[in-house]
């Protein structure tokens, strides 16, 4: 019996272990499509990026590790077709190979920039680890960059590149950066923190252009006929599920490949988990798909025993963290779109040192710790718990969270 797991990332590499680990040792295949041992993506636009920590620490597991769990590990081997009824898998390589049970850990791939220069020299994209490399050789040669995009990875990499002495202008579309994850009160913390950085932040503007010179870019050209001007453009305007593997077998596909709460596809044999993976959460009573390195990480135990025929749940309260410059912040729960200004917040957003609680009517849905620790068990249980709070009691640092229900 062979399993199967297609993907290079954090999500393939732990369900490869947890499946040692709950004790199955029939044949494992790990079908990398990038040369590279698997790897988390975090430290791509954080430590790793500004030269803090080597290139092993991005590694999941090092190669011994692979042998000595004697996991077939095909680097540069990517999953190119799924036969559903005969049971097997093409491979890039032109090798037919069969499963007994297949996991979907594809990711996402960066969307791209719809606008003339795009495919300029000098216009670059952090997804892999070669993109990582690639952009901290380029903050080390260039004095000036135009950074698309005002989410978490255009605002991490802005914090990298001030700290490597660059110049950087960021340009967002909407009126605030993450304005629709955090709203505008939250979100105007960080257009502080970037602008006190000397970030030349521009909010409310469209690109139509990059500009270059002899195959170069040069800079950006906005909407209004403003330019400006960069000795590279790296672009940041979020990624898309990597389903079209998925798609091209009939799987259910809709943002992400569609999961129940055991992260079982529509068909019985076949899994997905991470970035890919728009899994049923039985807190939400809804599909959700999200993009963090929590999901990777704690998706595959359920991954892992499901494939094994065992029942499992994935429940876990989705998860994101984030270090620029001198804020490190730790974001739990969800909100429904369109409703993040509903905001409580308990200590001082001018310090950055403050915990912000979203609330759907008088129940916390989600919480972010901003330079306070040790506060997620806390504000999960607050979420999970479903119980109304005083706003009052919320918003005091002298109350334990515990103590602010009603």
């Amino acid at each position: 019996m062979t399993f199967v797991i297609a993907g290079g990332g954090l999500a393939a590499a732990k369900t490869a272990e947890v499946l040692r680990e709950q004790g199955y040792d029939g044949r494992l295949v790990l079908a990398c499509a990038e040369p590279h041992l698997p790897y988390e993506r975090p430290p791509l636009s954080k430590d790793y990026l500004q030269g803090k920590s080597e290139r092993d620490k991005v590694f999941v597991h090092d190669a011994a590790w692979y042998q000595s769990q004697e996991v077939d590990l095909r680097l540069g081997t990517e999953v190119t077709a799924i036969d559903r009824a005969g049971h097997a898998l093409g491979l890039s390589g032109g090798e037919r190979l069969g499963y007994a049970k297949l996991l979907l850990a594809t990711g996402a791939t960066p969307r791209r920039l719809p606008v003339p220069g795009a495919d300029l020299d000098g216009v670059l994209y952090l997804r892999t680890v070669d993109d990582s490399e690639r952009l901290r050789d380029t903050l080390a040669a260039v004095s000036s960059v135009a950074i698309v995009g005002a989410g978490w990875i255009g605002l991490e990499v802005a914090a990298a590149a001030r700290a490597a002495g660059v110049r950087v202008s960021v340009l967002e579309a909407e009126r605030q950066p993450l304005l629709r994850v955090l709203g505008s009160r939250i979100a105007a913390v960080f257009s502080a923190l970037h602008r006190e950085h000397d970030v030349d932040l521009r909010l409310g503007v469209q690109v139509s252009e990059i500009t270059g010179e002899h195959g170069r870019a040069t800079g950006v050209r906005l909407a209004d006929g403003a330019h400006v001007a960069a000795d590279a453009v790296i672009v940041g305007i979020g990624a898309a599920p990597d389903t079209g593997l998925a798609a091209a077998a009939g799987l259910r596909v809709d943002d992400g490949i569609v999961v129940d709460a055991g992260l079982r596809t529509s068909d019985p044999d076949i899994f997905a988990a991470g970035d890919v993976a728009n899994a049923y959460h039985p807190l939400y009573d809804a599909h959700v798909r999200v993009e963090h390195w929590a999901n990777a990480l704690n998706q595959p135990a359920v991954a892992a025993r499901s494939m094994l025929g065992q029942d499992a749940v994935y429940d876990r309260l989705p998860y994101f963290y984030t270090d620029q410059y001198d804020l490190g912040m730790e974001y739990t729960g969800l909100t429904r779109p369109g409703h993040n200004d509903d905001v409580v917040v308990r200590g001082d957003l001018d310090s950055r040192e403050f915990i912000a609680f979203w609330l759907d009517g008088d129940r916390v849905v989600a919480g972010m710790n901003v330079n306070v620790w040790d506060v997620t068990s806390p504000i999960q249980e607050l979420i999970r718990s479903g119980r109304p709070v005083d706003r009052s009691r919320l918003a005091d640092p002298a109350t334990p969270l515990p103590e602010t229900t009603l």
